[in-house]
This record gives structure tokens, C-alpha cells and sequence, in this order.
């Protein structure tokens, strides 16, 4: 059945006048209202405004216009319903085929960091909804354009076919209903927040796409993002080259490169199995990759590296000088030539995150069986000012420095988690254990020799002095921890004993 009238009303007018120029070359008669209607009109573009139409005009300041049986009637006929059909000629009701509607700008009005109340509610759509969901229900026979973007394709079938596809409008109803329902939240956040609500936890993500198994093959797995979410992070990054993304790789991407935004010096960091094997600071990029690869470069076999740096091509003559493999790397940026070679690596995955920022997006969320935990995201960056030395032996300069390095890295170590660096190089990690003195034991079996001189961050307090002890037999210089033990003063009497530095940070970072 030809298309043959089109209800057009939009607050967001990107291509409207185009879209508009060529229904009319393709015969369909142009219902308008308001600002479309004028913006046709002074397009010359022959337009009825939908007040002539249904003979009653706009009022009440635009609140009622479309609003009316010779729209919604238009909109809703079921045109094989005979009893729908004759209603319609008793009633002088003229089909409606196309409805294209935008709403008003609910969103952007209340990001307005001034506006009113009584403003956000006069940017409540009323008829538009009713008309798309309208529209949408009768997908049989009617398309529902709520997206300038659909505007290219859908004129396409008509000019090809005269009308739109089944399948077409099918796809555009759903997607009308999902733009309607957004909409509706947004409003239902709002009063929400203005009236201190909090008790429903909004959360809608889109597929991104299917993975090929999940953590293990026996496991199925799919990939989401939240539209909203606009971060410089692994879901918003590019993917340049490389084999199809796994759930691993992305979780480890992740890992990777949240670690590396915490600085602000170049820095590499290396992860493998969710933490960090090597992460290192320098003055150059390339630098701060060699120092991070050998602070473990056994467990960076099969790594994922993340930079905050554009990565060169001093990076890939490391990566060939150490016959490095690598599953996955992750930057802002890639020289045009460290690019080039870089995808010679056929099954190397490679993403592009563009400039690295500040997250806006502060919320954390934890999946248990049958719900979920959230949180707000630990963003504090620790200074020199909030550390007390709590020892006789006081921290040099650079041990300071190094201990605020170390604990930007032990936020992202699985708990117990122990962290040994010296200036901004990590020389063990311990990870994960059940006990802190085990997470000790292994940073120190990983850091060897580079350990002695270096400073101990730990995740949260010592229980106990077999901690400190410990750290002691290693030649660890100075030690961060929280605090807050009812054993704090029988460690700091041990740390005395033994000679050592002790600052207390006053921040636990747990990671589980």
C-alpha cells in the first residue's frame, strides 16, 4: 500500500527539511505543527498544519494540539478492519502512514545546572509519545521514525517501493518504544531525585555483540555497553586489528587500562589473569615499558598491556627485541608507523581509547545470585598530606613519592593484596591470598633481588607483627598501610624495633 501522508512534528530538526523535500517529490501529503510546520513552510515545502486539519487549534501554550481523534484515529486505524475502515469515512479520518517524531528536549533541559522546576516539566512531551506509541502499535501499517539517523533508509524503500517494509517498520516500532521508554525514565529520575527517592536502580545496557564462549568454553557469553556511557574505557574503545574480542581479554583490558589511568606520567601497565604482573612510570613511554616488562616477565607471557601514551615504534622494538607474546594492547594512540607493524601480527588484538580522562560515570556494580551490589567508585587520589608517619624512623622523600605509587597500584590488586615498588617501578605484587603474610611470601618470591630497598604498600591493616616482620627479612625500607588495627600500636612498636618507617594512609582498598 503507497505511503501517501506523513505527520511530521520534531523538536530536533537535523535533516528534517530534506526528509521532508523528498516525501513531497514522492507525492505524500505533510501534516505539521509549530516550529516544523514554519521551518517546512520557509523551506517552501507544501505543509498542513494539523490544526487546520482537525479543525481546533493549538492552546493552552502548545499543550493540546495533536491531541485529537482525527490524529490518533489517522494513526490507529487497522486498515484490513472493515469496522476501523468505516469509522474512518464516517468520521472524515484520513490514514496517517509516516509519523516522525522527536520529543521535547526533556534531558538536556535538566542538565541545565540552572534550571527550573517549573521548566522541566513544561519540557514533558505529552502528544508526541501518544503518537509514537501510537505509530509503533500499528506497525502493520504504519512507520515510526523517531531517529534523524533511519531517515536515509526508510526514504530509500520509499522511493524504490512506494512504501516501507514490513520488517522495517517492525524494527522502527521497536525501536520507537525504546526511545519512549528512556524518555519516560529519565522523567521518572528526575522526580525521583528532586523528591529524594532512591529505591529503584535503573539499569539498561545494549548489546554490543556475542562472544565466543564465556571466562571458559563450556560457558555462553555476550558482550553489553551502557549508551549512556561516553568514558574513554575498554567498551567505548576502537578496535583497530586482531582476532574477535573474548570475555578474558576484555575483562583484562579492563583491568589494564583503569590501573593506567591512575597516573599521569607515562606508564605501562601489564595484567595477566585480572592483575597487574608489571606497571612502571617513566619519563619516556618506551622507558616505562622495558622497566614494567621486567619487573615479571615470565607471568607476561600471553599478556594485556595498557599505556597512556601514544604508542611508538622504541615500544615495538622492545616487543621484537624480547620476542614478546602479547594478546591484546590498549592506548590512546598509535604512530601511523607502530600501527603499521603492529598489525602484522595477525591474531594481535589492538584498541584505541582516544585521550584518556577523568571517568564521569563514578558507579561500580558487583553481580551476586540473584542481584547485584553497587557502589560508588573509588576516585580519591591519595597526597602526601593525607600520610602520618607513625614510627621513629621517618620516610625519606622518595620513599614517600614511592609509597603513593605503590598504593595507586595496590587499589587494583585482588585482595590481600601487596605491592612492592622502588621510585615508580613495581618490584613484587602479591595477590589474592587468604592471608596477608602469603600475599608477602609471593611478592617477595616474584621481586627477588629487587626487593631489598623497596617500599611495602598493603591494601589494609596488619592483624599482626608477622606482617611487619616479614617485610623486614626482605629489606623492604619503609611500609603504607591503613591503620586502624585494635593491633596498631603492638605493630608500630615492632616496626620501631626493627628499624622501619611506617606511614598510616587511613584508606583501606580492598578488591575482591
Amino acid at each position: 500500500m503507497a505511503l501517501k501522508t506523513a505527520l511530521i512534528s520534531v523538536s530536533d530538526k537535523t535533516g528534517i527539511v530534506e526528509f521532508a523535500r523528498e516525501l513531497e517529490k514522492n507525492g505524500v501529503e505533510i501534516l505539521s505543527t509549530g516550529g516544523t510546520a514554519k521551518a517546512l513552510k520557509e523551506a517552501k515545502i507544501s505543509v498542513k498544519d494539523v490544526s487546520d486539519y482537525t479543525g481546533f487549534p493549538e492552546m493552552m501554550g502548545g499543550r493540546v494540539k495533536t491531541l485529537h481523534p482525527l490524529v490518533h484515529g489517522g494513526i490507529l486505524a487497522v486498515r484490513d478492519n472493515a469496522e476501523h475502515v468505516s469509522a474512518a469515512k464516517e468520521h472524515g479520518i484520513k490514514f496517517i502512514d509516516l509519523v516522525v517524531i522527536n520529543l521535547y528536549p526533556f534531558k538536556a533541559t535538566i542538565a541545565k545546572p540552572d534550571v527550573t522546576e517549573e521548566e522541566a516539566i513544561e519540557n514533558i512531551d505529552i502528544g508526541g509519545p501518544s503518537m509514537v506509541r501510537s505509530a509503533a502499535k500499528n506497525f502493520k501499517f504504519v512507520t515510526v521514525l523517531t531517529d534523524p539517523s533511519d531517515y536515509e533508509a526508510v526514504l530509500g524503500e520509499i522511493k524504490e517501493n512506494g512504501e516501507t517494509s514490513l520488517e522495517t517498520r517492525k524494527k522502527l516500532a521497536r525501536k520507537a518504544f525504546t526511545f519512549t521508554y528512556k524518555y519516560d525514565e529519565a522523567i521518572d529520575n528526575y522526580f525521583r531525585e528532586i523528591l529524594g527517592e532512591s529505591e529503584l536502580l535503573n539499569l539498561h545496557y545494549e548489546k554490543v555483540c556475542s562472544l565466543r564462549y564465556g571466562e571458559n568454553p563450556q560457558q555462553k557469553a555476550a558482550f553489553f555497553k551502557n549508551p549512556e556511557n561516553h568514558d574513554a574505557n575498554v567498551t567505548n574503545s576502537k578496535v583497530l586489528h586482531g582476532k574477535e574480542l573474548s570475555f578474558n581479554n576484555i575483562v583484562d583490558a579492563n583491568s589494564a587500562l583503569e590501573l593506567v589511568k591512575e597516573f599521569k606520567e607515562p606508564t605501562v601497565v601489564f595484567v595477566k589473569h585480572n592483575n597487574p604482573c608489571g606497571v612502571a612510570c617513566s619519563n619516556t613511554i618506551e622507558d616505562a615499558f622495558i622497566q614494567a616488562y621486567k619487573v615479571d616477565s615470565l607471568s607476561a607471557f600471553g599478556c594485556i598491556i595498557a599505556l597512556n601514551r601514544e604508542v611508538n615504534e622504541a615500544v615495538l622494538d622492545h616487543i621484537k627485541a624480547e620476542n614478546m607474546f602479547v594478546e591484546l594492547i590498549i592506548a590512546p594512540s598509535y604512530s601511523p608507523a607502530a600501527l603499521k607493524r603492529l598489525m602484522t601480527r595477525k591474531n594481535l588484538r589492538i584498541l584505541e581509547t582516544g585521550e584518556l580522562k577523568k571517568d564521569l560515570f563514578q558507579t561500580d556494580i558487583k553481580k551476586v545470585a540473584g542481584g547485584i551490589l553497587i557502589q560508588t567508585k573509588d576516585t580519591y587520589d591519595l597526597t602526601l598530606d593525607d600520610l602520618k608517619v607513625v614510627t621513629k624512623a621517618k620516610p625519606t622523600d622518595e620513599e614517600l613519592k614511592s609509597m603513593l605509587f605503590a598504593t595507586k597500584v595496590v587499589k587494583h590488586v585482588r585482595s590481600n593484596a601487596i605491592v612492592f615498588s622502588k621510585g615508580a617501578v613495581v618490584t613484587g605484587i602479591g595477590a589474592g591470598q587468604m592471608s596477608r603474610v602469603d600475599s608477602i611470601k609471593i611478592a617477595g618470591f616474584k621481586g627477588g633481588d629487587r626487593v631489598k630497598g623497596s617500599v611495602m604498600s598493603s591494601d589494609a591493616f596488619f592483624p599482626f607483627t608477622d606482617s611487619v616482620e616479614m617485610a623486614h627479612d626482605l629489606g623492604i625500607s619503609a611500609i603504607i598501610q591503613p591503620g586502624g588495627s585494635v593491633s596498631d600500636e603492638e605493630v608500630i612498636k615492632k616496626a620501631d624495633e626493627l628499624g622501619l618507617a611506617m606511614v598510616f594512609s587511613g584508606r583501606r582498598y580492598f578488591k575482591h
